[in-house]
């Protein structure tokens, strides 16, 4: 059977200890791609994924690149991510859609 995957939720799934964890993780994770910060190529990278009913991070894509490697690095980052609190609909664990803006920033 097809699982419906929910773009709405009661209860939004949750990066393990909330949104502040979930920036520090990505602060201390991110690994600036080479050929951006050559060509001084900054700003955000929308990624959308699906945190599953068991807190897996699955079906990563980008919607919005700045280009210069910046996807790929946003795409590795969220693949290694801890597993989510998952979100609910009536009390039930879903698949719920989110979308992740990624800020690049050159120093």
């Amino acid at each position: 059977k097809v699982e419906k995957i929910f773009d709405v939720v009661e209860e939004q799934p949750e990066f393990p200890g909330g949104i502040k964890k979930m920036y520090e993780y990505l602060s201390k994770n991110i690994k600036y791609p080479p050929m951006a910060r050559e060509s001084g190529i900054s700003g955000k990278v929308y990624v959308q994924f699906v945190v599953w009913k068991d807190g897996s991070i699955r079906d990563v894509k980008v919607l919005r690149d700045p280009g210069g490697g910046l996807d790929k690095e946003a795409i590795r980052v969220v693949n290694n991510m801890p597993d989510w609190k998952p979100g609910k609909q009536r009390g039930k664990a879903v698949p719920v859609r989110y979308t992740l803006p990624i800020n690049f920033t050159l120093e």
